[in-house]
């Protein structure tokens, strides 16, 4: 039986994101930006609830392609606000348009948005070593950092908590439990 952080519990969706996702270094700019929307979507409501839209998300929101993202009008927006596959959030989604649009200012300015996101962690993974749930923090002075600085070039529903949340999904750090399976295989990447 494999040892694995209690947070994701017995859910078998749970589970696989777990086992094959979380904590994962991730530098696909499509893939963060993917993250980023269904961090946000998340926000006051349980990852498990985002897991189980996430095929909503993906056929809502273009693949998360933010160019394609970034291009969508009012009429897209009202058609997105009926869709029972996703949260339907004015402010959510709204978000998650005018983030496309900051997203790819990113990638002109950087090359891409991996370059300017792993800047805030030296460019590798921060391995943690926690023992506890307990010992998991809800934000770190590189996730304020990282947080502050896309709030000034205009994305919203990224504070501290989601962007720390958002770094441990992606790999920018590794937050699985020491005791954890799947801590050991990623302390090496």
């Amino acid at each position: 039986m494999l040892k694995r952080c209690t947070w994701c519990g017995d859910d078998p969706l749970y589970v696989a994101y777990h086992d094959e996702e979380w904590g994962v270094p991730v530098h696909d700019d499509r893939k963060l930006f993917e993250f980023l929307v269904l961090e946000g979507a998340q926000a006051g409501l349980s990852w498990l609830t985002i897991l189980r839209r996430r095929q909503g998300y993906i056929k809502a929101f273009s693949g998360f392609d933010p160019q394609k993202v970034a291009r969508y009008d009012k009429r897209k927006i009202e058609r997105l606000l009926a869709d029972p596959g996703i949260i339907r959030n004015r402010l959510k989604v709204h978000s998650a348009v005018r983030n496309a649009r900051a997203f790819l200012k990113i990638q002109k300015e950087f090359g891409s948005f991996a370059v300017y996101q792993w800047q805030f962690v030296d460019s590798r993974p921060r391995i943690n070593k926690r023992r506890r749930d307990a010992d998991l923090p809800a934000r770190t002075p590189q996730s304020d950092s990282f947080s502050k600085d896309l709030k000034t070039r205009g994305f919203n529903f990224v504070g501290s908590t989601i962007i720390y949340a958002h770094m441990q999904a992606v790999g920018m750090v590794n937050d699985h439990l020491t005791s954890c399976f799947r801590y050991r295989e990623l302390k090496g990447r």
